[in-house]
């Protein structure tokens, strides 16, 4: 009986031991983290080059309707 109950302590140690070594999501959420920041300075960056581009090219407009009639 103390044998099976020891036994059956053991097994419960290994198993919580072998949750808190998982480290698989923690490296999951790390990795999504890091992918949603990149996420978010690409669609910045797009919009302020959005922003450049549609400047330049209304810039180009505003010149070339002031030199043709």
């Amino acid at each position: 009986m103390l044998l099976h109950l020891y036994t059956r302590v053991q097994a419960a140690w290994s198993g919580l031991r072998a949750r808190m070594e998982n480290e698989r999501g923690v490296i999951a959420t790390e990795y999504i983290i890091l992918l949603v920041l990149i996420a978010l300075f690409i669609v910045a960056g797009a919009g302020a080059l959005g922003v450049a581009i549609n400047n330049k090219l209304s810039s180009t407009a505003t010149k070339v309707s002031t030199v043709v009639p």
